[in-house]
């Protein structure tokens, strides 16, 4: 039983503690471990991707009630009966043992509710019965630090071009319409064993993780942006192509000592590190006043994960294609005090990066479907009499992607003016059904006109002090001196 005792400790998810292939071969686990870490990899993997389906059956068959006497835990009984009814061996790792004894005394009905589970779905083979669970589409933007648009499609000239994304099926490629240098392919066709891949010419990012960066869309030299929670690197490194790699033109932030080596690792391979400041630490101790270069944010903090579904347990994908990464609570259910908690979390830190001063635009990102998270956290932020007074307003629709069709809810913007055009201002993604996870973005814009009319005001008070010392310091000076001075300025 010693593989499946190695294993019962990573089946609950610790974000704090990183991903599931972190945790497993970290040093320290391993000296616990009397099992191979590969092995165990492996099964928990799995396990984690027939997930539901084992819950399904291990209710039905009413397991570990009938099993209450042999301290049959819930972890234990998925990887028990994973090893019984996914694997092709049929066989539970283990001499003899009380709980493999457990699982065995119910094989019959548990072999008899899988068969009801494969009718219902009307599938032949385990491999179908999870198929349903795996991404649609699988996306991947070109990294335009190492490539362009135009070199990825020679490279992957032996695919059919498609041009709608229902037609996407093994061996074709699609160009997506809304996002400018972004690709879908068919889940099936190998992606992560190409050369593109291996190189970073491309990024696997899900369709929607993408909306923030190019919401946000920074001019390059011009603009310098702030990623606030930006572990795994998605979209800090989306960002970084659209600034065209210039030099020190985004600050990461990330407060997880383990996420910061994953972050530099993708930066690195996205060859961004040019660009991108890395800062261990945590965003909302940040002085907003220290960084009055910062012009834009990208928000994307910790959220319930409920637009996030099972995927391909492909472990270069599962690292990347997920937008949240470990932050992000995949899947469960979720209450109303669980959620208020989270929002509120959300709330305080949005509410601290619209304190950047000279911040003129923000998106903020969950990869939830609760709108909890997503539309009464901007309706919180601009019922907010500090925001008020920044002058922050939710932009238009016309720059938060205009052709997306699916927006925010317009009844949750009731306590707003004009809730149809604030609905606008944010975009929304379904699972599976738009190709890819569930996903809200909104965008807040800075009232410029006040902002600026502020500043001079500022700089109007400062000149203004400043004449009055000039005046003062030149009583003080000499003649020549002042024509020296005059004349050093004018040079």
């Amino acid at each position: 039983m010693n593989i499946y005792r190695d294993a019962e400790q990573f089946m609950i998810s610790n974000p704090k503690k990183g991903s599931l292939q972190t945790r497993i071969f970290d040093a320290s686990n391993q000296k616990k471990m009397k099992s191979n870490p590969k092995q165990i990899y492996a099964l928990v993997s799995s396990t984690l991707k027939y997930k539901p389906f084992l819950q399904h059956i291990i209710k039905k068959s009413h397991l570990l009630k009938l099993e209450k006497k042999s301290k049959l835990t819930e972890s234990m009984a998925l990887l028990l009966v994973h090893d019984l009814l996914f694997t092709k061996s049929g066989r539970i790792q283990s001499r003899q043992h009380p709980l493999k004894d457990a699982i065995i005394r119910n094989k019959t009905r548990l072999q008899a509710e899988l068969t009801k589970l494969k009718l219902k779905h009307g599938v032949k083979s385990l491999d179908d019965l999870i198929e349903d669970d795996y991404t649609p589409v699988r996306w991947f933007r070109a990294n335009l630090i190492k490539t362009t648009k135009e070199q990825l499609l020679k490279e992957f000239s032996h695919l059919t071009q498609v041009y709608k994304l229902d037609d996407i099926k093994q061996g074709t490629i699609y160009h997506d319409e809304y996002i400018p240098n972004l690709f879908g392919m068919h889940p099936k066709d190998k992606l992560t064993s190409t050369d593109a891949y291996l190189k970073g010419r491309v990024i696997i990012q899900d369709r929607a993780s993408c909306f923030p960066a190019y919401i946000l869309n920074p001019t390059p030299r011009k603009d310098k942006v702030i990623d606030a929670c930006s572990a795994p690197g998605n979209k800090t490194t989306h960002l970084a192509s659209i600034l065209q790699n210039t030099p020190d033109s985004i600050i990461a932030f990330e407060k997880d000592e383990k996420r910061v080596k994953i972050l530099k690792m993708m930066c690195d391979k996205a060859g961004g590190l040019k660009c991108i400041s890395i800062q261990h630490g945590d965003f909302t101790t940040t002085n907003p006043m220290d960084y009055p270069e910062i012009t834009g944010l990208v928000v994307d903090p910790s959220c319930s994960g409920s637009g996030i579904f099972g995927r391909a347990i492909d472990k270069n994908v599962q690292a990347e294609e997920s937008n949240g990464g470990e932050d992000s609570e995949n899947g469960g259910d979720y209450d109303e005090e669980r959620l208020k908690k989270l929002s509120n979390f959300q709330f305080t830190i949005v509410k601290h990066a619209m304190s950047f001063p000279n911040a003129r635009k923000l998106v903020y990102s969950t990869c939830s479907i609760h709108a909890q998270e997503n539309e009464r956290v901007a309706v919180d932020l601009m019922l907010d009499e500090q925001v008020k007074k920044q002058g922050w307003r939710i932009c238009d629709r016309a720059e938060v992607i205009p052709n997306w069709p699916r927006r925010g809810f317009v009844e949750e913007f009731s306590a707003l003016p004009d809730p149809e055009k604030c609905a606008g201002g944010c975009v929304r993604s379904l699972p599976k059904v738009d190709g890819g996870i569930g996903f809200f973005a909104v965008a807040f814009e800075r009232d410029v006109v006040g902002l600026e009319t502020k500043e001079n005001g500022s700089s109007k008070k400062n000149a203004k002090e400043a004449n009055t010392m000039k005046k003062v310091n030149t009583k003080k000076e000499t003649a020549p001196k002042k024509k020296t001075i005059i004349k050093k300025s004018i040079t």
